[in-house]
């Protein structure tokens, strides 16, 4: 009788050390997870992106943002946008291995400025590349074309309150673009601007 008590107690006690042991390696094993899950979590935010967001490159600075064909558009094209991707402005962007320049279809001076000079106006308002490119290096090569004086002062009712909007906007880099414009502008077409200046100048 005792033997067999004994052998139960001893059955009894291997049973609750072998479940004392699977919940030990159970737990184990849980911890282990949750280090290796925190391990993966704290490679993720270690992550060459999430460091570039902290660290930018020197390289950025030559490399500027461009649109992601693939990425999700947050908003709507602009028109100037929606113009340029149709083929609506005669000059394709080319890149340098120094800098970029803009290649036109035909030459400048023989294209007409209505709307070309208020469309590529209306593109210095753009915050990405290549549009802030094209619309402020098109503008300017547009106004050094020969005859370029006749050509933009009929069109100064509607540039200047398209040249305004940029200077009124946010970004530093669109008010700098609409200055630099308003400055090219000014010298091709001379005192013809004094009548608009005041539509320029905001309270």
């Amino acid at each position: 009788m005792q033997k067999s008590e004994g052998s139960g107690g001893t059955q009894l006690k291997n049973r609750a050390t072998g479940n004392y042991d699977q919940r030990t390696s159970s737990s184990t094993q849980l911890k282990h997870r949750n280090a290796v899950q925190g391990s993966k979590s704290s490679l993720s935010t270690s992550s060459p992106e999430s460091a570039r967001k902290l660290h930018p490159r020197p390289s950025d600075k030559l490399n500027p943002k461009t649109i992601n064909p693939f990425g999700e558009q947050s908003r709507v094209p602009s028109a100037f946008a929606a113009i340029y991707s149709k083929g609506g402005i005669p000059c394709r962007l080319v890149h340098g291995s120094v800098k970029h320049r803009l290649q036109w279809e035909c030459p400048p001076e023989s294209l007409s400025f209505d709307p070309l000079l208020i469309t590529l106006a209306e593109g210095l308002r753009e915050t990405k590349h290549p549009y802030t490119f094209v619309s402020k290096e098109g503008f300017r090569e547009l106004l050094l074309v020969k005859g370029a004086p006749e050509k933009a002062i009929p069109l100064l009712p509607r540039l200047i309150p398209v040249l305004k909007a940029a200077l009124v906007h946010s970004d530093d880099e669109v008010f700098e673009r609409g200055l630099n414009a308003l400055v090219q502008l000014s010298v091709v077409v001379g005192p013809s601007l004094n009548d608009h200046l005041k539509h320029l100048l905001t309270s």
